[in-house]
């Protein structure tokens, strides 16, 4: 993946009412999640921003509240692309992916964003952009082609996720479909449903005329 810098800074002021001023002034909450859990009670000190959220078993994470500039992530909100993002707070700096985004239902203006702290050592999941290659024989034959998922899901160590899964479709025949089940690539476990289909050469009504002629 491509990498995306970042700067944020510590949130320490929360609510409703101080998120609303903060967008009011172009800036955008932010909740970085994450990191390695910490066992229970917790002796250290958290800085601003962290805070302790209990998980199980006496056990923790440390979630940390942020601000951004809106100008500052345009592009990483605003593409079609997947980014390893490098977040930089108070001189520290962390790796993240983009979990998701909250937008206005009125104004689609980011509302909030959350990211997840990642490492090398622990896999995470991830959408990740589809890109077909060749001609399929269908397409060939009369057919057209359709894409119904644009993403897959994937599941590896962040620094093995490809910017874009890139699936060979010449063999492809009329009428036939391409599902999850049937792709394979090294590295990447597959989340979505076996039988999900990715893409399809439908039949046209001329390609359906040719078959019949035949």
């Amino acid at each position: 993946m491509k990498t995306y810098q970042l700067t944020a800074e510590p949130r320490t002021n929360l609510g409703k009412k101080a998120a609303k001023a903060l967008r009011e002034e172009n800036l955008i909450p932010v909740v970085l999640n994450g990191g390695e859990p910490i066992e229970l009670p917790f002796t250290g000190t958290l800085k601003p921003g962290e805070k302790l959220v209990e998980i199980a078993n006496n056990r923790g994470l440390i979630t940390t509240d942020l601000v951004v500039k809106a100008e500052d992530v345009r592009k990483l909100l605003y593409t079609p692309d997947i980014f390893a993002i490098e977040l930089t707070v108070n001189g520290e700096k962390k790796n993240a992916v983009l979990r998701e985004i909250q937008f206005h239902p009125v104004k689609d203006t980011v509302l909030h964003i959350d990211l997840l702290e990642v490492n090398d050592k622990k896999p995470v999941v991830m959408e990740v952009p589809v890109q077909l290659e060749g001609h399929a024989e269908g397409v060939k034959a009369g057919g057209k082609l359709s894409l119904s998922m644009k993403k897959i899901k994937v599941k590896a160590l962040y620094t093995a996720i490809p910017e874009r899964v890139v699936i060979n479709i010449d063999h492809l025949g009329l009428g036939k479909t391409l599902q999850i089940g049937e792709l394979h690539f090294d590295g990447l476990e597959l989340m979505n449903a076996k039988n999900a289909v990715v893409c399809a050469v439908q039949l046209t009504r001329a390609a359906r005329g040719a078959a019949a002629k035949a």
